[in-house]
This record gives structure tokens, C-alpha cells and sequence, in this order.
């Protein structure tokens, strides 16, 4: 009545377990290879690539970026990045503020970087204020280093709050005074003016 070999026959159900990788099969290569390009650009839209500045460029004005920046050319201006490179044959005249600086070539102005690195054919002239700093033997170095914990949130409040206005206020009461001290007699025709002219609204 039973039969063994029945009972032992794979049956359906190693049919239904097949039949996916027969679909895989049968799909298109190039759908297949589609799917594998799709995978791949989220990963690298995730992380954009370096923007690079050639050798024979020559920018006048400010960079930002969140990103990560390597110079080669001439940049007169700040520059505001992740990670920036100043290559071998870059000149940059300005400040740089940065997470990661690497500085191959020439800097003139104050740098601020929580990592700076300079390679042994660094020039910079000007302040580095830093978390970590590396210095390579032969770099050539003009100015002061300064560690500070956030040296980027100090340059952010330096910006903020500019001292200029400052003196301009504290100067104008001296300039009124010496007005007044060499014109008397005008500082008082001013005030017999003014209260002529309170009495009259009034």
C-alpha cells in the first residue's frame, strides 16, 4: 500500500526552491547589471568626490564648501571646506578654515583647522590655530601657533561680532567734546536753539 520511494521523492515543495533561481536565469543581463549600477551610485552619491581646482586657474573671491576641496591654482580669498589640499603649486592668499588642511605649496594668511598638516614643501606665512598639528621637517613656517579645542566655532564668533563699531562710538563723545572746548559759544546756541524749540511744541 505505502511506498518508500515516494515518502524519500523531493516533491513540490524543491520545485517551488528552484523556480527563483530560474527567474534569476532567465532575467537580462542588462537589466541584471542595471540593478547592480543603481546599488553602486547610492553608495557613491553618499560621498561626492573632491572638487578640484586645476594648476592654471586663478580664483579672486571666497570658496565654501561642506566638501572636501584640493587647490593646485591661485586663490586670492577665503576658503571654507571639510578636508582641503593645497597642493604642491598652489598660492593661496587668505584665510583657510577647515576640518582637515593639508598644505603642500603657499599660504599667506591665518589658518584654522582642528587637524593641519604640513609637508616638508609647506609655506605658509600666518597664524595656525589648531586642535592637532604636524609639522614635516623642511617646512617653512612665518607666525604663531596657537592650540585651541574648537578653533572653528572662535573663527565663527570673531565673525559674528565685529569691534569696529565699537570704537566708532567710543571715539564720538571725545570728538564732541574737544568741539565743544574750542566753540563754546556754539555748543550754547545749540541748547538755547534746542529749548526754543521744546517751549514752542509745547
Amino acid at each position: 500500500m505505502f511506498s518508500k520511494s515516494r515518502i524519500n521523492e523531493p516533491g513540490p515543495k524543491a520545485e517551488a526552491e528552484q523556480a527563483p533561481v530560474k527567474a534569476a536565469e532567465s532575467t537580462p543581463s542588462f537589466l541584471r547589471q542595471s540593478s547592480a549600477d543603481t546599488t553602486s551610485s547610492h553608495v557613491t552619491k553618499s560621498k561626492p568626490a573632491a572638487s578640484v581646482m586645476a594648476s592654471d586657474l586663478t580664483i579672486t573671491g571666497n570658496l565654501k564648501t561642506t566638501g572636501d576641496v584640493v587647490i593646485e591654482g591661485i586663490v586670492d580669498g577665503d576658503i571654507r571646506a571639510h578636508l582641503l589640499t593645497v597642493g604642491e603649486t598652489a598660492t593661496i592668499r587668505g584665510e583657510i578654515v577647515a576640518d582637515d588642511i593639508v598644505i603642500n605649496g603657499r599660504v599667506i594668511g591665518r589658518v584654522r583647522g582642528l587637524k593641519v598638516r604640513l609637508t616638508s614643501s609647506a609655506q605658509v606665512e600666518g597664524d595656525i590655530i589648531h586642535k592637532t598639528i604636524a609639522i614635516e621637517s623642511g617646512a617653512h613656517f612665518e607666525g604663531s601657533v596657537q592650540r585651541q579645542d574648537d578653533p572653528l566655532q572662535t573663527s565663527r564668533a570673531a565673525t559674528a561680532a565685529p569691534a569696529a563699531p565699537a570704537k566708532e562710538a567710543d571715539s564720538k563723545p571725545a570728538q564732541q567734546q574737544s568741539y565743544q572746548q574750542q566753540r563754546p559759544e556754539a555748543s550754547d546756541a545749540v541748547r538755547k536753539a534746542a529749548e526754543a524749540k521744546k517751549s514752542a511744541q509745547s
